[in-house]
């Protein structure tokens, strides 16, 4: 009888139970599980480079050659405008923003099939996992956008014909948006791809083919009159805009495509995380 009285008075530090609501987010206990999002971030880090021989090095390979080859093909032979930028700077500044984006959509959007091993095991919040994507892939942007600013500061010292301008100062925000669109987009599409597999297949694609409806290899202002509006609703265009009016002072800008991203981008997030929430307690039956 005292044995049975010990235990019923016992007070637990965590206590796992079924969630009773998708807006359930146990948002104090992704602060709590901080440690292992570090973790987790350095695994996602060190594993890209691990067992390769340039290491580190692979980081500015692919924006450099994907530059070459933008600057060869659509500024040297299709002729497509820049703003009379420099074309490498102009497709060094579109691709390091786009790339951040789609590298956290397309690694978001399979955490669900990637960690099922882990997730079947052991508890921790499942929002630690998109997380750690978003904040691994942006040391990688680190890294990039220091390549930009080196290109940056070589056309600059040739006397090329850019600014920097006071929308430099919502670098911050920019770059928050676009973690959050890409997470939000990712979590939506690893909710659906456990169930229909052909997402993950066709996001490869579409990722491309989405590339082609933001500025990334041409100005909005060059863009089709009666294409443009279509461009323009595609929330990532005002961000890549805007980063490269602040930092070249080329390009449009204006505060209502901005708050259009901006609230795109909280639709986004909203929608993916509820949905991501909802899933994650019976997608180990689905994988």
């Amino acid at each position: 009888m005292n044995e049975k009285l010990t235990i019923s008075n016992q007070e637990w530090d965590l206590e796992i139970k079924p969630q009773n609501s998708a807006f359930d987010l146990h948002l104090s206990d992704v602060w709590k599980y901080r440690d292992l999002l570090g973790l987790l971030v350095r695994r996602d880090f060190v594993s890209f480079y691990k067992q390769t021989i340039l290491g580190p090095i692979w980081f500015f390979v692919q924006p450099l050659v994907t530059t070459i080859m933008f600057t060869f093909i659509f500024g040297g032979l299709a002729k497509i405008s820049t703003d009379k930028l420099p074309p490498p700077l102009f497709y060094m500044a579109g691709i390091t923003a786009w790339n951040y984006f789609a590298d956290c959509l397309t690694k978001t959007s399979t955490v669900f099939r990637d960690n099922a091993d882990i997730f079947g095991k052991v508890y921790f919040p499942r929002l630690i996992m998109p997380l750690s994507i978003v904040l691994s892939n942006l040391v990688r942007f680190g890294v990039q956008f220091l390549l930009f600013l080196l290109v940056m500061a070589y056309y600059a010292f040739h006397g090329a014909a850019f600014h920097p301008t006071w929308a430099i100062a919502l670098f911050p925000v920019v770059v928050i948006l676009m973690a959050a669109m890409g997470l939000g987009a990712g979590m939506i599409i690893s909710a659906m791809t456990t169930k229909y597999r052909d997402l993950a297949f066709l996001l490869a694609f579409g990722v491309q083919l989405l590339m082609y409806a933001t500025t990334v290899i041409y100005p909005l202002s060059a863009a089709p009159p009666k294409y443009r509006w279509l461009i323009a609703a595609n929330p990532m265009t005002e961000l890549i805009e805007t980063f490269r009016y602040g930092f070249l002072g080329t390009g449009s800008f204006n505060w209502p495509a901005l708050g259009y991203s901006t609230l795109a981008t909280i639709v986004f997030l909203f929608l993916g995380t509820i949905i991501f929430n909802k899933v994650e307690k019976s997608f180990v039956d689905t994988v």
